[in-house]
């Protein structure tokens, strides 16, 4: 098949058996959204609220995008904007991958870089950042963390694709939560479909996430060097009621997960992916009968290959 635009691309990735790792009496299978254009999951939301935003006039031809990203969905939405013609301004997190920020700069975005240390009350806080920057120049506020587009994009695709590829037979959905679009999505859709359907957090150690959703303690936000996921707030489109259970997984079995899968399975996975397989394989290994287990390559890994190795 020959497809007129990149854009026709995203979605309908794969899903690979993981065989070379311990997954208890489970079976674990990862989804590829690394194979998605632009190289992660958020190709899908940019696309989903690029066209909301157009549908409902928000967004005029030559306008421009202003987001807060840690990453892929700053590219994404670089990349979905230059096949458009909007102009886009993000405010990135300093942990941000270089080769991440490269890549946004040569989709012709434009990078304002912030702290990842300051909270959400400092005025400098990316979020913080971005939306002066909306008011400085009259952008569109795309907004990942409550644009209601962000989940629709995995109830429209996203869940439907993980359920016909399982055929219709899922235990468990392991995710993140960077914007909470992902497990909002996909929990919404399977509520649906599939009432038994375990949705399961995967959060890296120092976010506030994991705790507030086993113990409803809200701890005080550390710092983590995973990037695109774990939260020092709840965001305003996460659906804490659709996650069963949490995991907080410290940044170096992420990175050793990473490397496992990259050694034994040949799978490039970015550090997001090492902590959601990191908790699956927790939950299929805590197991007693087993189960069909669905998780994310969230994104391609190539770019955190030093930290992977270096462990920082």
């Amino acid at each position: 098949m020959i497809y007129k635009s990149i854009l026709s691309l995203i979605g309908n990735t794969p899903i690979v058996e993981v065989t070379h790792l311990d997954t208890g009496p489970c079976r674990l299978f990862v989804k590829l959204e690394s194979q998605n254009p632009g190289g992660s999951i958020k190709d899908r939301i940019a696309l989903s609220m690029i066209e909301a935003a157009e549908r409902d006039g928000k967004l005029k031809p030559g306008g421009a995008i202003v987001e807060a990203t840690a990453g892929n969905t700053g590219v994404a939405l670089a990349l979905i904007a230059a096949l458009k013609g909007y102009k886009v301004i993000l405010a990135v997190l300093d942990k941000m991958a270089p080769q991440t920020v490269l890549q946004c700069k040569a989709l012709g975005a434009e990078v304002h870089m912030a702290q990842s240390k300051l909270t959400i009350e400092h005025p400098d806080y990316y979020q913080n950042m971005a939306k002066r920057i909306v008011a400085e120049t009259n952008g569109f506020y795309i907004n990942q963390f409550g644009n209601p587009a962000n989940p629709d994009a995995h109830i429209r695709t996203t869940g439907p694709e993980i359920w016909e590829q399982m055929e219709h037979d899922v235990d468990a959905i392991v995710c993140g939560v960077g914007s909470g679009g992902t497990i909002t999505g996909v929990g919404t859709y399977f509520a649906n479909v599939s009432p038994k359907t375990e949705m399961i957090l995967a959060d890296p150690e120092g976010s506030i996430l994991a705790p507030l959703i086993n113990t409803g303690e809200r701890i005080k936000p550390g710092s983590w060097q995973v990037v695109g996921i774990g939260e020092d707030f709840v965001p305003p489109i996460f659906n804490a009621k659709l996650v069963k259970k949490a995991y907080t997984i410290p940044d170096r079995e992420s990175f050793d997960v990473v490397h496992d899968m990259f050694l034994k399975e040949g799978i490039s996975a970015g550090l997001s992916s090492g902590t959601l397989i990191s908790a699956a394989l927790r939950y299929c290994r805590e197991q007693k009968t087993p189960k069909r287990v669905v998780t994310f390559v969230c994104d391609q890994g190539a770019k955190y290959l030093q930290k992977v190795i270096a462990g920082v």
